[in-house]
């Protein structure tokens, strides 16, 4: 099978060549052609006579993508990703062009990387290493506060809010959330669902684990953003939840 990779990085190379090459000897590796440019309108020629295109986060699979691909042959778009906001699966769907999607990241990871934000921001991490590089040694400008005792809202408990409650829980801290749909384990933590404008004005971190939906799409808009505490923290590690361009 001839697979066309856009938006494609070395590692991406790296990795699927290596898998590509794991295979047993009794099957035929596939063909791997990897694109650095993003799939666009412009872009989508390239792919002609690829059974399988592997697009990423930004690539673009509208409509008018998916009537280049379907002409060229392609049978198959599969993502590097969870999301799949940017695939027109309706037209994808009359054309008989399949769509497959990563399952999950590591949510660990993604969950890891949140507390890592969080605690970034609040003891001035990144602005502490530039003044030691620079010999300064003061602290003025760079207290933060003890997670322990604080209010975190985690605004949607899949399996990446909820890891990251479990983390800021073992912190000590009080955990509010915002979902449609509950979840037992974030109940296990002792955690609380309120309404949204609740946990605005209660959180003194607001962490957002929504995937992108016309439901979720700038949820944190002027409105919302106007409801939190004074000097509460957002982390965003989620999709296209906020429309806020600049700090207010």
């Amino acid at each position: 099978m001839r697979i066309a990779f856009f938006s494609a990085k070395a590692y991406d190379r790296q990795s699927f060549e290596d898998v590509n090459r794991g295979f047993d000897s009794g099957s035929d590796p596939h063909e791997l052609v990897f694109f650095e440019p993003r799939l666009t309108p412009t872009t989508a020629a390239l792919a002609h006579g690829f059974g399988v295109v592997c697009a990423f986060i930004n690539d673009d699979v509208s409509g008018p993508v998916l009537e280049q691909l379907a002409a060229g042959g392609t049978q198959l778009v599969a993502l590097r990703s969870a999301g799949f906001n940017n695939i027109d699966l309706a037209t994808a769907e009359r054309l008989g062009i399949a769509i497959a999607r990563v399952p999950a990241y590591s949510p660990h990871a993604v969950a890891e990387h949140t507390v890592g934000l969080m605690l970034t921001l609040n003891r001035k991490i990144h602005r502490a290493y530039n003044r030691v590089r620079e010999g300064n040694f003061a602290l003025d400008g760079l207290l933060g506060f003890d997670f322990h005792g604080k209010t975190i809202g985690i605004i949607g408990t899949g399996k990446i809010g909820v890891l990251t409650a479990k983390i800021l829980h073992g912190f000590g801290c009080q955990l509010l959330a915002y979902d449609v749909h509950p979840s037992e384990d974030f109940l296990a933590l002792g955690g609380r669902y309120v309404e949204l404008p609740q946990l605005l004005g209660q959180s003194d971190v607001v962490s957002l684990h929504c995937p992108l939906l016309p439901q979720t799409k700038h949820l944190m808009n002027a409105e919302a953003i106007a409801q939190l505490k004074p000097g509460a923290m957002l982390v965003n590690t989620s999709r296209g939840l906020c429309s806020i361009r600049q700090p207010l």
